[in-house]
């Protein structure tokens, strides 16, 4: 093989292993795309939820804590 050829074929290699790379990345920067929305809506829910249980909490009466059962 010429010295040419084996540069061509180098150059062919390094452009396949760039082609193999950027896919991995457009793979990779999908998923983490992803993930983000699903730790976005759970955290949307998460502070909805705790609006639910402070809620609750105020709405439980007078805010005194409960008596223990009698065989406390």
């Amino acid at each position: 093989m010429t010295e040419s050829a084996a540069l061509i074929a180098r150059i062919d290699a390094l452009e396949i292993a760039k082609a193999h790379q950027d896919r991995a990345i457009e793979d990779l920067n999908d998923a983490l795309a992803g993930q983000f929305k699903e730790i976005e809506a759970l955290k949307r829910q998460l502070a909805r939820l705790a609006d639910e249980v402070a809620e609750a909490g105020t709405n439980s009466g007078s805010g005194e804590a409960d008596p223990p059962p009698p065989h406390y």
